[in-house]
């Protein structure tokens, strides 16, 4: 079994709005919603757990129910932390999932997840038990030494950008977070599933990944989002 864990646990402050940037429409349609029917509509994957914001559960399930998301299994709280959130998604699943099952976890306000980029990542962590969404680095990047100049960069052929879905076999997810946080290691500040785990020791595989996918994080994310989705429409993007 393919189970997506949907991260939708922030408030989303950076945006400046009233309510969680996952829960703001777009076209009549919440963010959230848009990420979840890449899901729905990939036929690899057979449920979907959201950990949620606290006091959104019912919405959630209402707007799920009206836009027929019928592979929603489970809603659970979200934590104070990213880290925290995935936490509570992965343990939710102990005693629901099997060893051998594939956990794909995804930020909910990546709401352009691709079907392509969704099936690379399931074939990679059946090749390797765990796959990374990933893309060159296209820029320079420099080493600051005194905070106004430089004398070091880092070759970018070196780089890889990595984000969500990020992809993990279920006995090796749940067995690392237990690991991380018994010796609290990787639970940290902007620590996720995938730096924990090289934290931890575990060689991470890469994933296809596409530019497409991009975390909606302030109102020019919220802007761009929508060029897309009328870009889309329009028929012309690739």
């Amino acid at each position: 079994m393919t189970i997506a864990i949907i991260i939708a646990g922030g408030s989303g402050a950076r945006m400046g709005q009233d309510i969680p940037k996952q829960f703001i429409n777009v076209y009549d349609k919440p963010v959230l919603l848009y990420t979840l029917e890449g899901f729905q509509k990939h036929p690899q994957i057979d449920a979907i757990e959201v950990v949620c914001i606290d006091g959104w559960h019912d919405v959630l399930w209402a707007y799920a129910k009206q836009f027929n998301i019928t592979k929603l299994r489970w809603v659970v709280s979200g934590g104070k932390t990213g880290q925290e959130s995935i936490r509570n998604g992965v343990y939710n699943l102990e005693g629901k999932a099997s060893d051998e099952d594939i956990i794909i976890i995804h930020d909910g306000i990546r709401p352009l997840v691709d079907e392509t980029v969704l099936t690379d990542v399931i074939i990679k962590v059946q090749q390797y038990g765990n796959a990374v969404t990933s893309l060159p680095y296209n820029e320079q990047i420099f080493v600051v030494d005194d905070e106004i100049s430089t004398t070091k960069f880092i070759p970018r052929e070196l780089l890889r950008r990595v984000s969500t879905p990020q992809a993990y076999r279920f006995d090796l997810l749940d067995s690392k977070y237990h690991e991380a946080y018994e010796r609290e290691i990787g639970i940290y500040g902007s620590h996720y599933t995938n730096t924990m785990m090289v934290e931890l020791g575990v060689r991470l595989y890469f994933a296809a990944g596409s530019d497409k996918n991009i975390k909606l994080t302030t109102k020019d994310d919220l802007e761009m989002f929508k060029a897309f989705l009328k870009s889309d429409k329009d028929n012309w993007l690739k």
